[in-house]
């Protein structure tokens, strides 16, 4: 099979896996289990970014994945990765997600920058993400992934659409000056059980460095990031296995709370 016919089987494959809610073996064997093939896997997301687009989905953002060091460290690469956030992928707080509809979640705590200008430079600085920053939110991150029992590779996440599959925001805006985004604790609890701690550093050091390496990557790749985009710059702590009827709320330094629900 060509290099062409191959990315749009393994494209189908994982659309057909979202659609019937049954995990499928890894991916990578397929696409070339290297870093060197992430473009590829790249291939792939971008094939269902654009069917989703052409099926009426509004894209409103991206996600900023694997920013910790020690999850870099086990999938052997030396920078995050990134995917697509739909409307359809968007929940209040507080407000009930259908279990159902996800194969074998796990949620994170996040900082959402939500943008008020285009960032289309090729290299970014601090000023520019600041300057283009409207506000923060916090967040929590709803991952999935397609693959079966999350064995996965940078490879499979990557065309996996960064292994995304919801996102619930709070819903009290924070101006950047008014955040300490490096010392900035963050705890997740279950039920009134700590499940998750965390502190802004988790985040390559600060979240404005992942939110650098997003805006510099989107240009590169000829989708930057424009006004209005919502940006889940990376986990704060680690992830957590969400089973049905559980309730999290992250509580984040200079935020509110908020809150993820999912249904019995």
């Amino acid at each position: 099979m060509s290099n062409s016919a191959v990315i749009e089987s393994v494209a189908l494959a994982l659309r057909q896996a979202e659609f019937s809610k049954i995990a499928i073996a890894p991916i990578r064997t397929e696409l070339g289990d290297d870093q060197a093939n992430v473009d590829i896997a790249y291939a792939v997301q971008e094939i269902n970014t654009h069917r989703a687009l052409s099926e009426g989905r509004r894209l409103v953002g991206r996600k900023i994945g694997l920013t910790s060091k020690v999850v870099q460290s086990q999938l052997g690469v030396d920078q995050p990765d990134f995917g697509m956030l739909f409307a359809d992928m968007a929940y209040g707080d507080g407000e009930v997600i259908p279990t159902h509809q996800l194969i074998q979640p796990k949620v994170e705590a996040e900082i959402a920058l939500v943008l008020k200008t285009d960032l289309t430079q090729s290299r970014h600085t601090y000023a520019d993400i600041i300057s283009a920053t409207d506000y923060a939110l916090a967040a929590i991150e709803v991952v999935d992934s397609r693959i079966e029992n999350w064995k996965i590779s940078l490879i499979d996440t990557v065309a996996d659409n960064a292994s995304s599959a919801a996102f619930v925001l709070g819903s009290r805006p924070v101006k950047l000056d008014q955040l300490d985004l490096v010392n900035c604790k963050m705890i997740m609890t279950r039920s009134s059980e700590i499940v998750s701690q965390g502190v802004g550093k988790a985040c390559l050091a600060n979240p404005l460095n992942a939110a650098i390496w997003l805006a510099d990557e989107m240009v590169r790749r000829g989708r930057p990031l424009r006004a209005g985009d919502i940006v889940l710059t990376g986990a704060l702590g680690p992830m957590v296995v969400v089973q049905p009827g559980d309730e999290f709320k992250v509580e984040i330094e200079g935020f509110d709370p908020v809150t993820a629900i999912f249904a019995k």
